[in-house]
């Protein structure tokens, strides 16, 4: 039996594993969780992130991938398998082409730490392709013409910013500010202002059902559960939609000064075609609400959400895989 051709995005905070001929197959959360005596396994992705927080001491949940890049070798090869195992994309005659996803900014080192994990999961041969690229595919922009297409891709550990134009990029920017730094900022607010330390799945909840980072409701409230710092004890507060805005401002002020750099280093030509076209988002992170109305704002020109912003990386390596050739030439 044939192999299939497997795409994958291997994100700081979720990896999506694309199967030629089936689409994506898995969406899981990149995290293992190890037992720290023994070396076991015990659970990797969904089943892993249930357990973030709640594992006793010998037991431990890793997130082996860090800013977009290998933090631990041998647990994101274990990940990698488990993932391609579950995704059934191994085959037993002929073994696979795997394309995989990276951020704009990585070193060769790196890079070639990717290709490795990936090789010893059983590849025949592995692509590697920058994020921003792949995600402009899957978003439908056509960046085969001479004429800019700029996308902004708002994953977990990593924001890539890229103007493309006659399938390269022109110019581009990978910033460590992303939706993990954004979880980061709600836990540490929360901190500095109550003194009660909330867990990561907590910060990621009101990030995602609570937040308004251009206009948000001051009446607009939520209880929050966690540990008062000073007695030890469980403890429960109130925050306003207006706090999460607080907290998470600096940080998209961050975002937006690395946009501007950017723009700054366009050719008069091709910030010409932003002005016309606007710039996509893609990525978990460009779910933030109100983050289209505040950039739009900062940045003067037209922001739009890609149709599947979530899965944009994964389905722009299924149409990479299709075309071979476009795959050569990069390598």
């Amino acid at each position: 039996m044939l192999a299939r051709d497997i795409g994958i995005d291997l994100g700081t905070a979720n990896v999506l594993i694309y199967l030629k001929g089936k689409g994506i197959v898995l969406n899981e959360p990149s995290i293992v969780v190890i037992d720290t005596e023994t070396k076991r396994v015990i659970a990797v992705g969904e089943e892993a992130k249930e357990m973030l927080g709640k594992t006793p001491g010998k037991i431990k949940a890793i997130k082996p991938m860090k800013d977009g890049v290998i933090a631990d070798f041998e647990l994101t090869e274990i990940m990698l398998n488990e993932f391609i195992k579950k995704a059934k994309a191994r085959r037993v005659i002929a073994r696979p082409r795997i394309l995989i996803c990276c951020p704009t900014n990585i070193t060769q080192v790196e890079k070639n730490a990717l290709r490795e994990a990936a090789e010893r999961t059983g590849a025949r041969k592995v692509y590697i392709e920058e994020e921003p690229k792949v995600a402009a595919i899957g978003a439908g922009m056509d960046i085969s013409k001479p004429a800019a297409n700029m996308v902004l891709d708002i994953g977990g550990g990593t924001t890539d910013i890229a103007i493309l134009s006659l399938n390269g990029i022109v110019e581009s920017a990978s910033i460590k500010i992303a939706g993990n730094t954004l979880d980061n900022d709600i836990i540490r607010y929360i901190k500095d202002k109550y003194k009660v330390l909330i867990g990561e799945n907590t910060a990621e909840d009101i990030k995602i059902n609570f937040t308004n980072i251009y206009k948000p409701n001051k009446k607009e409230k939520k209880e929050v559960k966690g540990r008062d710092l000073i007695t030890g004890l469980p403890k429960a507060i109130v925050i306003t939609q207006d706090e999460t805005k607080v907290a998470l401002e600096e940080s998209i002020k961050k975002m937006v000064k690395s946009i501007k750099n950017v723009l700054e280093q366009t050719s008069p030509e091709l910030s010409a075609d932003i002005v016309e076209k606007g710039v996509i988002l893609t990525g978990g992170g460009s779910l933030l609400t109100g983050l289209v109305e505040y950039l739009e704002e900062e940045l003067t020109i037209p922001v739009l959400i890609a149709e599947t912003p979530l899965t944009c990386v994964a389905e722009g390596t299924g149409i990479l895989l299709d075309n071979v050739k476009l795959l050569e030439q990069d390598q």
